[in-house]
């Protein structure tokens, strides 16, 4: 089977590039062939056998010239249309794997594809792996960055709202083109091609099951995380978070929460803008950003770990990648968190925002070993998936099945 996987950035950017550069050697160890498309970049470490990608677009630099056209270039691409076909007409795929591609690639490639689909006779299957709520919301988070409170107001299609609340980077004129964008896609009907839409949260699924044209296509999966060797450790005297320290991520809750407990030790691991608040206090120590083995020892030792996320959260790998440690994690009960915690079971959720909830927790815990080692060995009989059970799920869904469920 050929593969087109579809994504703007074909450079380590974020979780999404992790998605695809994992899922592709995997298809490629499976036998299948995989070529990628996207933008044109530097750092770009994958591409396809003709070297078609289209232009770099920084929004955040450029010549006035060139940021004049971001508005019309992010709603539609006729270079993106053009590049990919040159991909389509000499790769065949059977199957074109979307991930990100709004604003820098924009839905105008869905068209092409079922242009060339149409042309050829060619019987190529359009399956989009939704990474956030883009498709729902413009600014992607179902969130407002004024009020910095989660948001479902443009669910249904009601995209103004976006505009209303100023919610494209707290500016009235991008949220004018994140509705624009919206609207227009909407009134073309472009995403009634999509054949399925992987939801990486059950979560995600009921919000993009909003729009009528999303709920028959549909299908919860849960990201796959890498399989881990089973270690005796000795836990250590301390609580951990690891991710960006952002204010989206709970950090100003984790940094109050941290506050109340002064006789107990915190480890954050990461970076982030709000890094100076987390240098603030004593108990805190900040290691940095970590990796590989370092990150490794930091989960499998420590009592447990704190994911206080505020806004709707997904399938966040920290969870996962905890309790596959034996690691309980402590998480806020929103977005997809709470499908993967139990609580009371293999490990607590609080209710996000809640400094003083989430402190007794901690101290309940962190008074109790029997208590948290009872979670550690609950966390270490979940079943997750790893990428060669996510693999075997995901191959039916490219022949055309429904739910591998």
């Amino acid at each position: 089977m050929r593969v087109l996987i579809i994504n703007k950035f074909l450079y380590p950017n974020g979780g999404s590039e992790t998605y695809i550069f994992k899922l592709g050697e995997a298809l490629e160890q499976h036998g299948h062939e995989v070529q990628y498309f996207g933008m044109e970049h530097e750092g770009r470490c994958v591409g396809n056998r003709v070297n078609a990608y289209t232009s770099d677009m920084d929004f955040h630099g450029g010549s006035k010239l060139s940021k004049l056209t971001y508005p019309i270039k992010t709603i539609y691409s006729k270079e993106s249309r053009v590049q990919l076909r040159k991909v389509l007409d000499d790769f065949k795929p059977d199957v074109c794997h979307l991930n990100n591609f709004n604003y820098q690639l924009t839905p105008s490639i869905i068209l092409e594809i079922v242009k060339w689909r149409k042309e050829t006779g060619r019987d190529c299957k359009i399956i989009f792996t939704a990474h956030d709520y883009q498709l729902v919301c413009p600014n992607h988070q179902l969130k407002n960055p004024i009020t910095h409170e989660n948001c479902e107001k443009c669910l249904g299609g009601h995209f103004m709202n976006c505009v209303k609340g100023k919610c494209v980077h707290g500016s009235t004129a991008k949220s004018i083109v994140g509705m624009m964008e919206a609207e227009f896609w909407k009134w073309k009907g472009t995403y009634k091609y999509i054949d399925k839409i992987i939801c990486c949260s059950e979560f995600l699924k009921t919000k993009m099951d909003t729009n009528p044209l999303f709920a028959t296509k549909t299908i919860a999966m849960h990201n796959f995380v890498e399989k881990v060797e089973p270690k005796e450790v000795e836990k250590k005297e301390y609580v951990l978070y690891f991710g960006r320290f952002s204010e989206e991520k709970g950090i100003n809750t984790l940094v109050e929460t941290c506050n109340l407990l002064p006789d107990i030790q915190f480890i954050f691991a990461g970076s982030g803008p709000l890094e100076d608040k987390v240098n603030q206090l004593k108990n805190i120590k900040n290691v940095g950003f970590q990796t590989g083995d370092a990150l490794d020892k930091l989960i499998r030792e420590a009592k447990f770990s704190i994911c206080p996320s505020e806004v709707y959260e997904n399938c966040p790998f920290s969870v996962m990648e905890s309790q596959q440690r034996g690691t309980p994690v402590i998480g806020a009960n929103i977005g997809g968190i709470p499908e993967l915690i139990t609580d009371g079971v293999d490990g607590r959720l609080f209710t996000s925002r809640d400094s003083k909830q989430l402190a007794s927790i901690i101290k309940e815990l962190w008074n109790d070993p029997a208590e948290t080692n009872k979670y550690a060995k609950a966390c270490l009989n979940l079943e997750r998936d790893d990428l060669e059970a996510y693999c075997n799920k995901l191959i039916p869904i490219y022949l055309g099945g429904g739910n591998p469920l």
